[in-house]
């Protein structure tokens, strides 16, 4: 599956050199390939904190300090946080609280993470070692894709 749609990804990032139309088409594909999930998405590095990119789901917390919950920890560590309960996470920030697991990639230009991607799931221990693999290589043509970008965001 994640063959499928990492082929579909990188065609799809292939039609823009926008970054938030890029993402937000990468989170749109997320959201039809994963089963059981409630969260797909981005958060974009910004100094020292992350702030809400492209998603589909409910709405979502607009910025997180770096290092804080799992998105602020896989950010500062540059290491994706593959987490099974994340009600047992420490410091974890509860944008919804029906999620239950969660995986996050970060995505890096350069070897310098400029943001990550977020997926959350209402079941307990939803993603496995799978799809990390499948997850850290979305990430990673998102990452190409967002370098040939000619300006990522703001002004």
């Amino acid at each position: 599956m994640y063959n499928d749609m990492n082929k579909k990804l990188a065609a799809l990032l292939s039609e823009s050199d926008y970054l938030i139309t890029n993402l937000s088409n990468a989170s749109a594909l997320l959201g039809e390939y994963l089963s059981d999930i409630n969260w797909a998405g981005f958060y974009i590095v910004e100094g020292d904190r992350l702030f809400l990119g492209p998603f589909q789901g409910k709405t979502a917390c607009v910025n997180i300090p770096m290092g804080r919950g799992v998105c602020g920890t896989a950010a500062a560590k540059n290491e994706t946080q593959l987490v099974k309960n994340v009600h047992e996470f420490p410091g974890h920030i509860a944008c919804d609280a029906c999620s239950n697991s969660e995986i996050v990639v970060p995505i890096t230009v350069g070897g310098t993470v400029v943001g990550v991607l977020d997926i959350d799931s209402p079941s307990l221990a939803r993603f496995d070692e799978n799809d990390r693999e499948g997850l850290e290589k979305a990430a990673e043509i998102i990452g190409k894709v967002w370098a040939k970008c000619p300006k990522a965001v703001g002004p």
